[in-house]
Formats: C-alpha cells, sequence, structure tokens
C-alpha cells in the first residue's frame, strides 16, 4: 500500500504544480461549449448547452485518464522507477498506484468543470444525481487509465506511443458524438460509432447528469442517448454494461501486461520529456 499510495500522491503533486494546465482544463471546455452547443442545437437536442457540457466533463476524464496512465512507461525509461523496479515491489502495486492516480487526477478535472458548469446554469433536482455523477467519473477514469496504460505497455518505442495514443485518441473522441452529433455523420462512420466504447459512455453519463433515466426508449433515441442497432435497442443501463465489460477487460490485460512487459526493451529519444512537463 506504501508503494501505491506514494506513487499516487507524486502524480498528484505533479498535477497540482502545473499551473498553466489548471487553467487550461478550464478554459478550453468552454471554448468547444460555445463552439458546439449551436452545433447541437441544429441537431434538435433539448438544452444544447446543458448536453454538449456533460459530453465535454466526460470527454476530458477521458483523455486525462488515457494520457496520464502513460506517464508510468515514460518515468521507468527516463530512470525515475529504476529504484522502485529493483526493490522486493510488485509490478501490478506500481500499475495499481498509476491507475489510481490518473484516475484522481482525472475526476477533480471533471469536478472542475461541472462545478463551473453549475455557475452557468447546469442544476441537479435530486442530490443523489451528483454523487452518482462523480461515481461514474471515477469509473471511467478507472477504465481508460487501464486502457491507456495496456496501450502504453504494447508498444516498445515512447516516440511511438506518442504517434499511437494521438491515433487512438482522436477517432475515439470525434466518433462518440460528444463533439459531433451522431445524426450528422455519414451512415458509415455512424455504424462504426457504435463500436467506440466511449459512445456508450458519453451517452450514459448524459443521460445521468441531465436527469432522463426516465425518458422513453424512442424519446432516448431522438436525443442520441440510446442507440438502435437493428431491432436491438442500446438502452442505458446496457450501455453501462458495455462500459463495465470494456473496463473489466482492460483492466486485468493491463496488470497482466505491466506485469511481465521487459522495461530493458522499451527505447526513449534523448531529452524527451514526461506528461507533465509538456
Amino acid at each position: 500500500m506504501r508503494v501505491i499510495a506514494a506513487l499516487w500522491l507524486r502524480n498528484v503533486k505533479l498535477f497540482a504544480r502545473n499551473r498553466t494546465q489548471l487553467i487550461l482544463i478550464l478554459i478550453m471546455p468552454f471554448f468547444y461549449l460555445y463552439l458546439l452547443s449551436t452545433i447541437f442545437q441544429s441537431a434538435s437536442i433539448s438544452n444544447p448547452v446543458h448536453y454538449v457540457l456533460a459530453g465535454i466533463v466526460i470527454i476530458v476524464v477521458f483523455q486525462t485518464s488515457l494520457n496520464i496512465a502513460t506517464s508510468t512507461i515514460e518515468d521507468i525509461v527516463s530512470g525515475y522507477m529504476k529504484e522502485v523496479l529493483v526493490s522486493p515491489v510488485k509490478r501490478i502495486q506500481i500499475a495499481v498506484g498509476q491507475i489510481l492516480s490518473s484516475t484522481t487526477i482525472a475526476t477533480f478535472q471533471g469536478i472542475m468543470i461541472l462545478c463551473v458548469g453549475y455557475v452557468i446554469g447546469m442544476t441537479y433536482t435530486s442530490i443523489i444525481t451528483p454523487v452518482a455523477v462523480i461515481g461514474f467519473m471515477i469509473f471511467v477514469g478507472l477504465v481508460f487509465s487501464a486502457f491507456g496504460l495496456f496501450l502504453a505497455t504494447s508498444i516498445k518505442n515512447a516516440q511511438t506511443f506518442q504517434v499511437m495514443s494521438a491515433t487512438m485518441t482522436i477517432p475515439i473522441t470525434f466518433l462518440c458524438g460528444v463533439y459531433v452529433p451522431l445524426n450528422l455523420l455519414p451512415n458509415g462512420l455512424q455504424v462504426i460509432a457504435l463500436f467506440n466504447p466511449m459512445t456508450y459512455a458519453a451517452a450514459f453519463f448524459r443521460t445521468l447528469s441531465l436527469e432522463k433515466m426516465s425518458l422513453s426508449a424512442d424519446e432516448l433515441i431522438a436525443e442520441q442517448l440510446a442507440f438502435k442497432m437493428g431491432d436491438l435497442v442500446i438502452m442505458p443501463h446496457i450501455s453501462l454494461f458495455i462500459i463495465f465489460s470494456f473496463g473489466i477487460l482492460f483492466l486485468f490485460l493491463s496488470t497482466l501486461a505491466f506485469s511481465q512487459i521487459d522495461f530493458s526493451t522499451l527505447n526513449r529519444a534523448k531529452g524527451s520529456k514526461d506528461i507533465f512537463q509538456q
């Protein structure tokens, strides 16, 4: 537990010291909010500002958890983890510490945006809703921190990983309905979006955050909070099950891969910076 706590605290402190990053966290989402709310209004979405804001919160949690989870590999190849790795500490503890710190930072960022969203009028009618919203952000943070750690342990070259990370993040982000309404996409991309786990994470978070769990299937489909695949309607509870299955799979794969990888084969170009220095 001491190793997990030490790695968790170290990453959280590095995040807190990066003041520029903290400011950008608050500025950038509202730039997208202003830009996208008009687009979603044209897609017949009721209350597009709150709809877009809910999507931005969960996409920030996704991107942060995916990116920061990979800093463990940067720490190892840069020498920081050398003392940790040569000590009798189980690698699974290091993996857990990294996943938990990524989840903490990602959830904190999501809460910060929610707090500012509250100022512009995003409120809840039930006191249970904000608790459930934060709980789901923690869940999504765990899922995609594990996914990011798995990607990092699957690629031997740190520079290649940066390219791979961007290659994975961009299509997942733009094909989940957060930035572009899915019904405005070409039919082929709409089908591909149904295989994107973030599509279901964003839809469930919006349903939860906008307190629309009681809507009928037709109303949820119209609001793009449920999806029709042939005769099957993917309701919010099915979306939650899909994310849960995806998370269990990659929690297992990431801890297994991290425990078995030979870190001596990782390559890093001289002068590369870790994620907190970018």
